[in-house]
């Protein structure tokens, strides 16, 4: 019996380099870095702006793996400075507003590349 293959690929939310933008096996789906790149490639300067696409990139990510925000376990954030979590917050209500149905979520404040204010990684259980 072969397995079908792992990588998914989704253009505009994939990497340049040779990384898929998810993978998944049986059930367990893990993203790469998901930027808050708009639907063109391009980053945005502001934060709000880049927040907001990045979680729209990261459940098409997900729905690309077969995936949906429900089944997120863990969603690790990162972010250039403290300044960008108000951004990450709202986008973080505005998708799970239910404060006893959340994913767990870990903010690690690094500097990151090529203007991004935050990058997002997931875990999800498919149901």
């Amino acid at each position: 019996m072969t397995r079908p293959l792992r990588s998914i690929d989704l253009p505009g939310a994939s990497h340049k380099a040779p990384i898929p933008a998810a993978a998944r096996v049986g059930n367990i789906l893990c993203t790469s870095a998901v930027s808050g790149k708009d639907a063109a490639g391009a980053l945005p300067d502001d934060m709000a702006t880049q927040a907001r696409n990045a979680f729209a990139n990261l459940k098409a990510v997900l729905q690309a793996g077969g995936a949906s925000m429900d089944e997120l376990v863990k969603l690790n954030v990162t972010i250039a400075d403290d300044m960008v979590r108000d951004a990450v917050n709202a986008q973080w209500l505005a998708h799970f507003p239910n404060p006893h149905d959340r994913p767990a979520r870990h903010i690690v404040v690094q500097p990151l590349q090529h203007g991004m204010r935050l990058q997002l990684e997931a875990m999800a259980v498919i149901c």
